[in-house]
């Protein structure tokens, strides 16, 4: 059996491992099923009803005793892990492959949600390049945003396939992700502009909510709310630094040079995970193992557990239907998800203040207006510093012990429904000339206890109640959240305006 210091075991299931596989016939990257046949009998146990129910759980129990009414009376050697320490389980992978994978996780969320907000500075040139209006220019960022969250609905049932699985998933869409944005950056009219906007939000979603899926599938379940803070605080950082970088280099490049910049980003992303992000999903690794043992053996007999139902049409259904099932039919998850986005698209109408404050009311320059984002960041490192320390005092030390249930990660919300509405009456009383810029600065990091305790509370609980599914229970929340934060940004500025707080300066600017 291949050990974990065989470079090869990690790269078998990579993108470029089962390229290479192909072209060599399979004799380069080999599983250890096919150097040494005797593993086969280690993996394989009778399926009767007392294996399964030591392996199974209730409900996979039922599935498994409803094989006979789809038409087999065949005994069915059912296929699974080598042992409790198989090496191809990913919960057995070394601690620096997952943190590998994991980095890899964080740094595309980052991308793709910065790739929403780079493009904000850089509106009034396109405004300028195209000829259009404040609306239109807006739908960029609607567009883009909408995109992402309708994007999971799909992706993330599609990665819970045990045919499929999730590098697949990664990798494919954060390739056509890469490729449209070359439409997008080279536009020649704000229709092109706009459709592939839409276009690369979709195909860049994956990450938005599968990502979470991966986590679960690598890390001990008392790792995962750390894990899932960190990850989706990565995912925030993405519309903080947004302004930041386009707010230096919209003036002076232009906006297609914010496209450029998300582009390099993400296509370095896509290089590693080619070489460096193997198949994570057990479903998935057993499926392939039962494919190679039939076709080894020429006996149809070798199913692996997903294969023990044979789906009709109505499953398939059923299954791409599954993140729009468990959003709007389960009550919790969708009070959840509505108030996620309800958070997500006062952050989107908030942002759009910010140049009415800082660059109507202090004068600061694009970039310097960019630079007000740092004080979200700031606070958003210390408030999930503190966060992280409260899950592993009162989360990490019970999740393993009787009585433990998800409720208990929920606390933190408390503080973070106060939060969010003390920042804003905050923010919105001390922004006028007469005081000073440093306070509706720190008023503005405020911001950050909101959203790291809210969105990571929610995303905790969610993740621990609904563990088999936690992909398309993202995905809900990730449609509602885009769904909100697209919408909201095409009346802010006549919102803003209509309450009297645009300054006259900045009213010129935009009317001419």
């Amino acid at each position: 059996m291949a050990g974990h210091s065989d470079i090869a075991f990690f790269l078998r299931t990579t993108t470029f491992g089962e390229l290479v596989r192909f072209l060599s016939g399979n004799r380069v990257f080999p599983y250890p099923d096919e150097i040494d046949s005797s593993l086969l009998k280690k993996s394989v146990r009778r399926d009767d009803s007392e294996q399964l129910n030591h392996s199974n759980s209730k409900s996979e129990k039922e599935e498994d005793q409803n094989i006979a009414t789809h038409g087999t009376d065949e005994d069915v050697f059912l296929v699974d892990w080598y042992g409790p320490d198989d090496p191809e389980n990913p919960q057995n992978w070394p601690v620096m492959w997952k943190h590998a994978m994991m980095f890899q996780l964080c740094v595309l969320n980052f991308g793709v949600y910065i790739a929403s907000s780079i493009y904000v500075p850089g509106e009034p040139d396109l405004m300028a390049d195209f000829d259009v209006g404040v609306i239109v220019a807006t739908l960029g960022l609607s567009l883009f945003t909408l995109g992402y969250g309708i994007g999971p609905m799909l992706w993330s049932p599609l990665s819970e396939m045990p045919k499929i699985g999730r590098s697949r998933i990664f990798f494919w869409t954060l390739f056509a992700f890469v490729v449209f944005q070359l439409p997008v950056g080279f536009a020649p009219n704000i229709a092109v502009f706009l459709v592939f906007r839409w276009v690369t939000g979709f195909c860049g979603s994956p990450c938005l909510s599968t990502g979470a899926g991966t986590i679960v599938d690598l890390y001990d379940p008392a790792l995962v709310s750390y894990l899932i803070c960190i990850w989706g605080t990565a995912g925030t950082c993405g519309p903080v630094f947004g302004p930041i970088v386009g707010g230096y280099l919209a003036p002076v490049k232009g906006w297609r040079w914010t496209i450029w910049v998300v582009t390099f980003l993400c296509a370095a992303v896509l290089v590693s995970m080619f070489f460096f992000f193997p198949e994570t999903s057990a479903s998935n690794i057993l499926y392939k193992r039962a494919k190679r043992f039939r076709k080894t053996t020429g006996d149809n007999r070798y199913r692996s557990h997903s294969e023990l139902h044979i789906p009709t049409a109505r499953d398939h259904l059923v299954n791409l239907a599954r993140a729009f099932t468990l959003t709007f039919f389960e009550p919790i998850v969708l009070l959840m998800d509505l108030y996620a986005g309800l958070l997500y698209g006062v952050l989107f109408i908030w942002f759009e203040s910010f140049p009415i404050v800082f660059g109507g009311i202090y004068g600061f320059s694009p970039g310097e207006q960019g630079l007000v984002f740092l004080s979200i960041l700031v606070f958003a490192l210390i408030t999930l510093a503190l966060f992280l320390l409260w899950i592993r005092t009162n989360i990490a030390t019970r999740f393993d012990k009787p009585g433990f249930k998800p409720e208990m990660v929920l606390p933190p919300t408390f503080v973070g429904c106060l939060a969010f509405p003390i920042c804003l009456f905050f923010f919105g009383w001390t922004a006028r000339a007469s005081i000073h810029w440093i306070v509706p600065v720190i008023a503005s990091g405020l911001f950050s206890i909101g959203v790291i305790t809210l969105f990571n509370s929610l995303f905790n609980y969610l993740g621990i109640a609904y563990p088999k599914y936690a992909a398309s229970i993202f995905a809900g929340s990730a449609l509602f959240r885009a769904s909100f934060g697209a919408t909201f940004p095409l009346f802010a500025r006549q919102l803003f305006e209509t309450l009297g707080l645009v300054h006259e300066a900045l009213k010129d600017t935009v009317d001419n």
